[in-house]
């Protein structure tokens, strides 16, 4: 029988007992953010009623237009609704522990037995040729609910040309949210794009030959990690993979790891039970050590936390403005373009490596099968087994 509004509340339940429990969601959150939501929905809409389900509804298609990865808002909110923010921040963390401590220690295995040792380039390449069918599936999800008319195509297009030449990530994330906020006006939103291209090619051209991705070789520091994942926070539009050119321009990018071990923290986050976003803790580990791991996992998860504690009861309000829901829209669309463009950076990156092109190019068209028709919470784990199968067995 289906129930009522008036049945949907919270239970009485202790703070210690919040953590407990999405402490539990935590270590069973394997998948990525559509299972993790779906454990949610099923444990606390439909089991225990915490809220009805067209308030879930309606609160999930808030969290998706904002950044932050939306199962752990989701945990925040709960909690809230539950005991207050004093909830929402042990629920939060609750559920973001367990992957955080098991990336941890991959970090310290990475570090301590595997980035030195020869044995185990064949493995790591096949997964991270692996990863990057991942990454191109994500693109394309991604795009089917954001690209949704011929102008978000084209800012993410224009978008993706700008990441290519090595432009600043603020530059068409403004664009597109002020070209797709104006488009009722095609007059100035064409002025827009033609100020955007300027201002492009008056910030930088690449000369032939050189890299798309400078190697700064800055000293890695704490606050810089801290930073590093503040950005990649702020701006994860449309999921957790909207984080990766971001991180991987503060990291990479400034020549603290490689694209290889980059990667490898990516193919480790899909296999723990973590948001994805939790890669981010290998970088910083690989980067920084201990001190580093918590410094860019802090700025990772603080937009997370902060948006539901602070905005907590307006949330619905400020996303319904017509306008901000627009110009939010455009910054999406340009973040599939400058995730497209990572992935193109990425692959050339790996292509580099490989000695067994026909090899790596049947490992990828598996790996990109596998992600494109399958949706289990196992699939981006046996890919990635696959991909170091067929690396310990060719060398690539």
């Amino acid at each position: 029988m289906d129930y009522t509004v008036t049945d949907n509340r919270p239970p009485l339940i202790s703070l210690s007992a919040i953590f407990l429990k999405f402490l539990r969601f935590g270590f069973l959150a394997f998948g990525g953010p559509v299972a993790q939501i779906a454990m949610l929905r099923q444990s606390l809409v439909e089991e225990e009623r915490w809220i009805d389900r067209s308030r879930f509804n309606r609160l999930l298609a808030i969290l998706q237009v904002l950044p932050g990865p939306e199962a752990h808002e989701l945990c925040v909110h709960f909690g809230i609704i539950a005991r207050g923010r004093i909830g929402g921040l042990l629920a939060g963390l609750g559920f973001m522990l367990p992957g955080f401590a098991l990336m941890l220690l991959a970090g310290w295995v990475y570090v301590t037995w595997i980035a030195e040792h020869g044995m185990w380039s064949g493995p790591l390449l096949g997964i991270q040729v692996a990863v990057l069918a991942i990454i191109l599936r994500a693109v394309v999800r991604i795009g089917e609910h954001i690209l949704v008319d011929p102008l978000t195509c084209g800012i993410a297009l224009g978008s993706a040309l700008l990441t290519l030449a090595n432009i600043p990530f603020w530059l068409p994330l403004v664009a597109g949210a002020a070209i797709y906020a104006c488009s009722h006006r095609s007059y100035f939103a064409a002025a827009i794009a033609v100020v955007t291209a300027g201002t492009a090619i008056s910030i930088h051209f690449i000369p032939p030959g050189q890299a798309v991705l400078d190697i700064s070789h800055e000293p890695s520091t704490v606050a810089a990690l801290f930073i590093a994942g503040l950005k990649g926070g702020l701006l994860t539009f449309g999921g957790a993979y909207t984080a990766i050119p971001y991180v991987r321009a503060d990291t990479v990018g400034r020549g603290w790891l490689s694209d290889a071990t980059f990667l490898d923290g990516v193919a480790l986050a899909g296999i723990l039970p973590a948001p994805l976003v939790i890669f981010a803790t290998f970088a910083g580990y690989v980067a920084g050590a201990l001190p580093g791991a918590l410094a860019i996992t802090a700025g990772m998860f603080l937009p997370a936390f902060a948006f539901s504690l602070i905005f907590y009861e307006r949330l619905e309000a400020i996303v319904d403005r017509p306008g901000l829901q627009r110009a939010l829209e455009g910054i999406a669309a340009a973040v599939v373009g400058i995730i497209a463009a990572t992935f193109l950076q990425l692959g050339e990156a790996a292509w580099s490596r490989i000695s067994s092109p026909p090899i790596a190019i049947i490992l990828f068209g598996f790996a990109l099968a596998a992600a494109w028709r399958l949706k289990a919470i196992w699939v981006t784990p046996a890919i990635l087994a696959g991909g170091a199968l067929t690396g310990a067995a060719v060398s690539l």
